[in-house]
């Protein structure tokens, strides 16, 4: 009998991954002088940081749209304003460099010369193993005739462009 282990989804924010993601994000502020309608305190509590880092991770991992995200990260909404927000105010790119600086001690980044390569191609065999594209739309003509109907015919006969109408 094998055990199973428990399966870590591609999209759970870890404890450690966290530990370092938490210092970049950006500080909620109030701004001085704007006159708020509810008192400091009253009304719904923020959304945690970290539940909104976890649904941003969700999104971003599993493609779905924001208006599908499931409940337990909160208001999707919510969570793609303060992901608006979080980017104008450069978090990700925070979060970007400081991966390439962890990276640059672990490995080392050769930060003099880079290079990227690629290639395009058709595939050789594609059409055999997909078919037909099925943007390819046939000519009227080249369809079967409906079931008990006559074969179709353009309703006036073909001139040529230079022919008066």
């Amino acid at each position: 009998m094998r055990l199973k282990m428990a399966q870590i989804k591609s999209w759970t924010v870890s404890e450690a991954l966290w530990s370092r993601i938490e210092p970049l994000v950006p500080a909620r502020k109030r701004v001085r002088g704007r006159k708020y309608q509810r008192k400091p305190g009253a009304g719904r509590k923020p959304m945690p940081s970290r539940q909104i880092f976890s649904a941003i991770v969700y999104v971003l991992r599993t493609g779905c749209q924001w208006k599908a995200l499931p409940r337990e990260y909160g208001s999707a909404s919510a969570v793609h304003a303060h992901f608006q927000r979080w980017q104008r105010e450069g978090f990700f790119l925070q979060i970007w460099r400081a991966g390439l600086a962890e990276y640059d001690e672990m490995e080392g980044i050769a930060w003099r010369w880079q290079s990227v390569d690629g290639a395009t191609g058709k595939a050789p065999l594609a059409r055999e193993c997909v078919g037909p594209n099925p943007t390819d739309r046939g000519k009227k003509w080249a369809q079967a005739q409906p079931a008990g109907g006559r074969p179709w015919h353009p309703a006036v006969a073909r001139r040529q462009r230079s022919q008066p109408a």
